[in-house]
């Protein structure tokens, strides 16, 4: 298991966020993150990639270290194992694609500058950006950030890759590219845990689905399936969600 969380207590500052917390990855899973914000997806989010301290649970594990008590030196090391994707791309605008994915590599520990640019080059194919290695940040279009965002988010072959709200920029046929991306990753063994308000999304790429509401945090995926269903019947009527709300199923 890669992330296994048992009744943990969520904090930003002294403000409780999200009580309770249990909630599982497994190899291969694609898990989405669903609810109002500040409901606590990004809080859940930053404590797996160790932005966020977990100060209280029965037991908080991510790539089999436990976060109670865990030691920053380890952090660095475990981060590499992870790849991280957020809604405004945070790719760096003084260099181009090729120096944005070097500066990953480098900064994690690759030394040969053969091996870099081979490994640079079979995820920019992978992505489909071949063709845009050595343009701009500010020459490509959204999309085209997103796609390099998530190259340089699979570099080091992560087991699990955070997506904090990847399509939140991007026009509807556009992020369904990127998650049609994003799921093809997920079938070669890397756990995809991305949150989002895309509502379509979950219909057209189904995954497991986790709902944050009230401070607290809810599987939903078999419910969630059957209200997509009841809600696309040929009545073509608003129908209320099971949850005393109408069709948006994210609040």
């Amino acid at each position: 298991m890669l992330i296994d969380y048992k009744n943990v207590n969520i904090y930003q500052q002294d403000l409780l966020v999200l009580e309770g917390v249990n909630f599982h990855v497994e190899e291969g899973e694609f898990i989405y993150l669903i609810g109002r914000v500040g409901s606590g997806k990004s809080s859940l989010l930053k404590t797996i990639y160790f932005e966020l301290d977990v100060r209280e649970a029965d037991s908080a594990v991510v790539l089999n270290h436990e976060l109670i008590g865990l030691k920053r030196k380890y952090i660095p090391a475990l981060r590499r194992q992870m790849g991280i994707i957020f809604q405004d791309f945070q790719l760096l605008g003084d260099r181009n694609v090729m120096d944005n994915l070097r500066f990953v590599l480098k900064a994690t520990g690759w030394k040969k500058r053969d091996e870099i640019d081979a490994r640079i080059n079979d995820v920019l194919e992978e992505v489909e950006m071949a063709d845009k290695a050595e343009r701009m940040p500010h020459e490509l279009s959204g999309g085209e950030q997103q796609r390099i965002a998530i190259a340089r988010a699979i570099l080091n072959r992560p087991k699990v890759i955070i997506a904090d709200e990847p399509t939140g920029n991007l026009d509807p046929e556009t992020a369904s590219n990127i998650i049609a991306l994003l799921k093809q990753i997920s079938q070669t063994g890397t756990a995809i845990i991305m949150s989002t308000h895309n509502m379509p999304l979950l219909d057209q790429f189904p995954g497991i689905v986790y709902r944050c509401k009230e401070h607290k945090l809810e599987e939903i995926t078999g419910d969630y399936n059957q209200l997509l269903a009841d809600i696309s019947d040929d009545t073509n009527e608003p129908k209320d969600n099971g949850y005393g709300e109408r069709e948006d199923l994210s609040v």
